[in-house]
């Protein structure tokens, strides 16, 4: 960087720091700026990062590390944020009606500060506004989307990323939306057309706000609480507890963590209220944190990240392990197998959670998954006599099938109740698990043991990943040109038949970075960035065939066999 440049640069920055209503970020800034003019060659490279260009706003909404400047996540970024939304409302009300808006936040650093600077820039657009009256978790403000029949709700989180950051996720309803899509995440085009309305450099003065006005929804200590309301709507997705149900229940032991998130109260009340009286929370982990101090990553998903929850689970003899990520739209779950406590697959939910549902559902509600999942649920469907469908990656699209009765994803995502919640949920996914468990050991079963039945049914389907995160974000591009090029013609001894590059759509999927890759014996491969974290992510899917239910244990160490020397050749593949 020239001289001129490194001027310009500074010249910038200090024109954010003086309209910077945050006095922390404002002071942050003119420190790495004194800094930067002391000659400190690091924090240069810190500030030109910063003011390397804008988020980009698409159908994730925003997410990043918490700073000053246009590519960290602010209150100067939020609130221009929330003023292009509210043009984009705007425009489409036309002056015939007044536009809801329903916000909610977590309990990361500044989610709360966001969330009432995007209440005031909604109010003073003239729109009715209802704020959570405390950090709740994402499904809450879900479900409130289409309870109140708002036009947009507003999440500020930034769900299982590292403690620096944090987001702002956008739903769309009311007015805005058709029926299957009332109460979903944004999806293209609208996440272009709100980007075209952002005006990243519209000086914060300039943005319109109000210092009240706007409805604080009912907390705990008032009338229809709204967690209270979100609680009673998801305690229909299970039977009333009465009788032998109800006994099921109370003899089912089970170990809850809310990785420190907002999840914690609801889910323990959910669970207790629908009769699951022998509950116990993991204590290091129950109270919303923002420095995640007991995990390096507040995801489930991540190893070490359930240590906790399983070493209670040994203690107290648990049946089963919940885990739900710190903004509670995703549950995890562990179990003993009979040997050990496991952590379960994101598709071993899914595939429990879609049999369980493909009982009751009614026959017209299809089940659906996004393309990275598991096969099986594809075959659960079919026994049951119902249509099954994929969808591109993400909740979005899942949400979106049409009559859709159960969907997931593999990365822990499971909308039990579309209904009332047309996201991910991972707390109505927790009930109908736990109720599942329940009236398996009542059975004398367990899940390990319905899990083998499905294997034996549906043949044995064992999945994994390799995931690859970069710093060089330039090598994920790369990465995915030599697979789209040149693409392995074996893997683990069996010939790569067919390569999909999904990036020219097909007839039922719209157009999407990935490739996908089946090979002679069914074993299936798909590679595509991350969506929400710098990562390659490679899918993997081996399938074998059990004579019958003593032959699982035998196919299943055939498919693991052959999953894991995929996994090996693909790593090498992408590194050499």
């Amino acid at each position: 960087m020239n001289q001129t440049e490194k001027n310009q640069l500074l010249a910038q920055a200090a024109d954010w720091a003086a309209q910077d209503p945050d006095p922390a970020t404002a002071q942050e800034l003119r420190a790495l700026i004194s800094t930067v003019e002391s000659g400190d060659g690091p924090a240069l490279e810190d500030l030109a990062d910063r003011f390397s260009g804008v988020l980009e706003f698409g159908t994730a909404g925003l997410r990043a590390e918490l700073g000053a400047g246009p590519m960290r996540m602010n209150r100067v970024v939020v609130m221009r944020t929330a003023a292009g939304i509210s043009r984009f409302l705007s425009e489409r009300a036309a002056g015939e009606y007044t536009p809801k808006v329903v916000i909610g936040f977590d309990a990361r650093y500044n989610s709360d500060v966001f969330a009432t600077d995007s209440a005031a820039v909604f109010t003073a657009a003239g729109f009715e506004v209802l704020l959570m009256p405390s950090a709740l978790p994402t499904p809450v403000l879900a479900w409130a989307v289409r309870t109140f029949g708002a036009e947009a709700g507003v999440m500020v989180t930034a769900s299982h990323n590292p403690p620096r950051d944090n987001g702002y996720k956008v739903y769309v309803g009311g007015k805005v939306a058709d029926e299957v899509g009332r109460g979903a995440q944004i999806v293209s085009p609208i996440d272009a057309q709100i980007a075209a309305l952002i005006d990243a450099d519209q000086p914060v003065a300039d943005i319109k706000r109000v210092d009240s006005g706007w409805t604080v929804l009912p907390g705990a200590a008032e009338d229809r609480d709204i967690e209270a309301s979100y609680l009673d709507s998801i305690g229909n997705v299970i039977p009333r507890a009465d009788g032998s149900l109800a006994a099921a229940r109370k003899n089912l032991k089970v170990v809850v963590t809310a990785m420190h998130g907002v999840g914690g109260h609801t889910m323990r009340l959910a669970l207790l209220n629908s009769g699951f009286s022998d509950v116990h929370m993991v204590p290091e982990q129950e109270h919303p944190d923002p420095d995640f101090p007991t995990v390096k990553f507040p995801n489930p998903e991540e190893p070490g990240a359930i240590d906790l929850s399983l070493e209670l689970a040994r203690k107290l003899g648990a049946d089963l392990v919940i885990a739900n990520d710190p903004d509670a739209d995703r549950c995890a779950a562990a179990i003993h197998d009979g040997s050990a406590w496991r952590m379960l697959r994101g598709d071993e939910v899914g595939w429990l959670l879609g049999d369980q549902l493909s009982r009751i559902l009614p026959a017209e509600q299809k089940l659906a998954n996004s393309i990275v999942s598991s096969r099986m649920l594809a075959a659960i469907a079919k026994d049951s006599g119902r249509e099954h469908e994929e969808t591109l990656t993400g909740f979005k699209w899942i949400a979106r099938v049409e009559n859709l009765g159960f969907g997931y994803e593999e990365a822990l995502g499971y909308a039990v109740a579309p209904s009332l919640v047309r996201d991910k949920d991972g707390m109505s996914a927790a009930l109908v698990l736990a109720d599942l468990a329940a009236e398996l050991k009542a059975g004398s079963n367990s899940i390990q043991g319905r899990l083998d039945e499905l294997a034996a049914k549906h043949g044995v389907h064992v999945t994994d990943q390799l995931s690859m995160r970069f710093t060089d974000l330039s090598q994920i591009p790369v990465l995915m040109e030599k697979i789209r090029t040149q693409a392995p013609a074996q893997l683990a001894g069996a010939e790569v038949t067919e390569v999909t590059d999904l990036s020219q759509g097909t007839e039922k999927l719209p157009a999407t970075n990935a490739m996908v890759l089946h090979t002679f014996t069914g074993a299936r491969v798909i590679v595509r960035p991350s969506g929400t974290e710098p990562k390659l992510k490679c899918y993997l899917e081996t399938v074998e065939h059990a004579e019958d239910l003593a032959d699982v244990p035998a196919a299943r160490a055939r498919a693991t066999a052959q999953c894991q020397a995929i996994k090996t050749e693909l790593e090498a593949f992408l590194t050499n």
